[in-house]
């Protein structure tokens, strides 16, 4: 039990531990979103989801002096350091990164670079459904690959971790509060309801973003198989794919009759020959294939 702890400690420490190689991926993830808000989304008012949509909202409705970049920082950074107990130093360290290069790079954008975001987008003009599609997807993005490389960008994400499970809601669900009512105040302010609806489309296509970013455009297949031939199948699908097999031992609930379940993981191609030879060998294997967002192993075993 103590050696068993020793290494569950060991663990935790190595995955709080920053790691080097992952600040140039959130220098990318801070420079992609301010690219996508501030080059589609702040020129025609349409407005980001989380902090960066509230920050593009008081930007607009404060003096010329209260930038997008300076609320950025001022609404992030607290967030950050809030839930830096619950999320950890690594998470802090490497979300505060992001979101600084974040702002400094939508001040460069904006206020340093020759290029005129005053008035439209530079590349889609004043189409919003281009800007609102176009700017969701850049923006998530940055946000997808700097929650990949273990930090975040918004840090109302932090606020849905720390908040979610004592409201008895599922942090998506308290993001998903948070940025409807952003939207409603976005209406009531500026008086018109056709920004903050296309913000919405932003809003989706920025989710659906993040999810291929974090968990891979190709995701691979997991299959359980319940049959009573589990050498012959495990056999079968280890020389057809090349890969291996995990056998577990079970029992029928019904039946009470011993069986075996087969795991095994294939990509999207390789399901229908992978059915094929299963049904060949037993006509009767129970099967279930579902999703998988990320295989992992070591490739030296």
């Amino acid at each position: 039990m103590k050696i068993c702890q020793t290494m569950i400690t060991r663990a935790v420490r190595a995955a709080g531990t920053l790691r080097w190689r992952n600040f140039p991926m959130l220098l990318l993830a801070g420079c992609v979103n301010a690219f996508g808000v501030t080059v589609f989304l702040a020129p025609v008012g349409l407005y980001d989801s989380g902090v960066s949509g509230t920050s593009i909202l008081l930007s607009q409705i404060t003096p010329e002096s209260m930038t997008l970049s300076l609320f950025l920082l001022l609404l992030n950074i607290p967030l950050f350091l809030f839930g830096a107990k619950k999320q950890g130093a690594a998470f802090t360290v490497y979300s505060i990164f992001a979101v600084s290069v974040y702002a400094a790079a939508c001040w460069l954008i904006t206020d340093v670079l020759p290029v005129d975001v005053s008035l439209a987008s530079p590349l889609a003009g004043e189409d919003l459904l281009l800007c609102a599609l176009f700017g969701g997807i850049i923006s998530g993005v940055g946000s997808g690959l700097a929650i990949r490389y273990g930090g975040a960008i918004d840090g109302v994400d932090v606020l849905a971790v720390i908040f979610a499970k004592s409201l008895n809601i599922t942090v998506g669900t308290f993001v998903m509060i948070y940025n409807v009512l952003l939207y409603v105040v976005c209406g009531c302010v500026i008086h018109s309801w056709i920004l903050p609806l296309y913000s919405i489309v932003t809003y989706m296509a920025g989710l659906k973003t993040v999810d291929f970013i974090v968990e891979g455009f190709d995701r691979s297949k997991e299959v359980v198989i319940v049959t009573d031939k589990p050498d012959e199948i495990s056999a079968a699908l280890m020389e057809a794919f090349a890969c291996g097999a995990t056998k577990i031992a079970a029992v029928g609930g019904y039946s009470n009759a011993d069986k075996t379940v087969i795991y095994f993981v294939v990509n999207r191609f390789q399901i229908s020959r992978m059915r094929t030879i299963v049904h060949q060998l037993d006509p009767l294997a129970f099967m279930t294939i579902s999703d998988v967002a990320d295989v992992f192993k070591n490739n030296d075993r």
